[in-house]
């Protein structure tokens, strides 16, 4: 599905970066370690770009994320396309959301907190901590799909994260769910998704409007309806 999408970015022009979050399994030394929860004992002390990794004491070195946090900064758009395992996200996926966490309301000074002082992050939060989102501005298009049940929930958690983090949908069609082979032997998956050319065209059609909207991006002739609207609730 990802290789259905490439080609229609590329023949409008734009730059394709293929992250393939299963490399996590393939590769030997590669990890993304997981979220410590910073932002439950205080906001700031949740650094933008994450700094709880490397931990040399600990051993939890070569930590990915080093590496996708600015992938994620330079990119217009992000289209995710992912199966479903088990009513959720794959692991390889959740790990890379939790600990975007610091892109929405991230701390990008850690001297202000003296590193991980808790105390000091408390005292900023509580004297009121702006939030900022660091990934705000940004188009995304969502493509799940499963075999029995779970996808409808997957793409409406994806598209609601992307969404909370202050980025925007590219259009009704940038975000579809779908089953491939209902409850049938996963040894002729493939088979079945060939055979459903309805599903390439759903594909291509979100990558279309996701290039539509990162287009009238950068033109500046999209606004987003609630621009320059405050929340009153900011976290």
């Amino acid at each position: 599905m990802v290789k259905l999408a490439e080609p229609v970015f590329a023949e409008m022009g734009f730059a394709v970066d293929i992250l393939d979050l299963s490399r996590l399994t393939s590769e030997f030394g590669k990890n993304i370690h997981p979220c410590k929860a910073c932002v439950s004992t205080a906001m700031p002390l949740c650094h933008w770009p994450c700094s709880c990794y490397p931990n040399h004491a600990m051993g939890q070195t070569n930590d990915w994320m080093n590496e996708l946090y600015p992938r994620w900064v330079a990119a217009h758009g992000v289209l995710i396309v992912c199966p479903v395992h088990w009513y959720q996200a794959p692991a390889s996926l959740k790990l890379m959301i939790d600990r975007l966490v610091c892109a929405d309301g991230g701390n990008p000074d850690p001297t202000t907190t003296h590193g991980k002082d808790p105390q000091r992050a408390k005292a900023l939060e509580l004297a009121g901590w702006p939030y900022p989102r660091h990934l705000a501005g940004r188009a995304f298009a969502v493509v799940a799909h499963g075999d029995s049940q779970g996808h409808e929930d997957l793409r409406r958690s994806l598209t609601q994260w992307l969404t909370d983090i202050g980025m925007s949908q590219a259009g009704d069609s940038a975000a579809f769910d779908t089953l491939i082979g209902y409850y049938e032997p996963y040894a002729v998956s493939h088979d079945k998704l060939d055979a459903m050319p309805d599903v390439f065209t759903e594909v291509e059609h979100a990558a279309r409007s996701l290039v539509s909207r990162v287009r009238d991006m950068r033109s500046g002739t999209y606004k987003a309806p609630d621009a320059g609207l405050r929340h009153p609730r900011q976290k």
